[in-house]
């Protein structure tokens, strides 16, 4: 995620909380932490200079953190970061009416990237494994031209340099209520290419999942050959002469009920690698691809803009 992406979840995670803002010193940053209230009291751990105890401001741009002790980087793992996705998620994948996030919005664009308006749909990509885990989630975008109202799907390099082009200002008020107008025209078909996104990634995602599987049976093959050369030392150091001591009759007994705890634990360890194996492998065999759509973003070029609010048609 880019350094704008992690500021702007931040800024909307606040505002999600009841939150003060960020407070920006320059233009750019860095930003101030206001006084956070109740839970997210926790994120401001850290802030304090370990010598000289002032309150250092945040910057998201790892480049304006290297060789400084005077900011903080507030980096996809940052506490305040991490709060700030699990309220969008909660917001975003919430079934209920009480939303406080839109799921329209428009956004202006140059004329240079766009010469109609355009439209954007993001999805939420859940990937079930065999056993029902999930095993791959990301937030997937597909989306059309609008010309003279009428839906012409976007191949994958056109969706993404539409997506690159967004900026921040949203169209005019009229604009935006022109284009809700268009939305039961354009729905079915912007769904439909959301459907066809979601086949393609999930054709393309099976060798990912495929070497994900073999790392972890990799890694669960380590630990199980690790586990039994420590087993194995054990046994072969039960007659070590300094550890023949003097047992009581009790501590005899639990000694040699530990070693045949340790055999049968050794005999079993290699259908239990077996079974694990098996399990890993079926768990990302045959994935299920589910699909909620999350938002749709009408992208307006000024040109257009114009068009539209003067009555023309796109």
């Amino acid at each position: 995620m880019s350094p704008a992406n992690i500021q702007n979840v931040v800024n909307t995670g606040l505002a999600l909380a009841g939150q003060l803002p960020l407070s920006p010193e320059g233009e750019a940053g860095p930003f101030r932490v206001p006084a956070l209230t109740g839970s997210w009291g926790g994120c401001a751990e850290g802030l304090a200079h370990p010598h000289t105890r002032k309150i250092r401001p945040l910057v998201f741009d790892r480049s304006l953190a290297a060789g400084r002790d005077d900011v903080v980087l507030c980096h996809l793992n940052h506490r305040l970061v991490q709060m700030c996705l699990r309220l969008l998620r909660a917001e975003v994948w919430s079934q209920g009416l009480a939303k406080k996030l839109n799921r329209f919005t428009t956004r202006m664009v140059s004329d240079n990237a766009l010469r109609t308006p355009a439209v954007l749909i993001h999805g939420r990509l859940l990937v079930l494994g065999g056993d029902n885990h999930r095993i791959h989630e990301e937030i997937i975008v597909a989306g059309g031209h609008l010309r003279e109202g009428r839906f012409n799907r976007m191949n994958v390099g056109e969706t993404q340099d539409a997506a690159t082009a967004v900026g921040d200002e949203r169209a005019p008020r009229r604009v935006e209520d022109r284009l809700r107008e268009l939305w039961p025209k354009v729905e079915t078909s912007l769904l439909q290419a959301l459907d066809a996104r979601m086949q393609d990634r999930t054709r393309n995602l099976q060798k990912f999942l495929n070497d994900r599987a073999e790392r972890e049976v990799a890694n669960v093959t380590a630990v199980m050959r690790e586990l039994e050369r420590s087993i194995r030392e054990a046994l072969a150091d039960k007659d070590d002469p300094q550890l023949l001591l003097n047992w009581s009759d009790g501590e005899q007994q639990q000694r040699e009920r530990d070693i045949s705890s340790l055999r049968d634990r050794l005999g079993k360890l290699p259908e239990e690698l077996v079974r694990e194996i098996d399990h890993l492998r079926s768990r990302y065999r045959d994935p299920k691809p589910r699909l909620f759509p999350v938002a749709v973003t009408f992208l307006v070029p000024p040109r257009a803009a114009a068009a539209l609010q003067q009555g023309g048609g796109q």
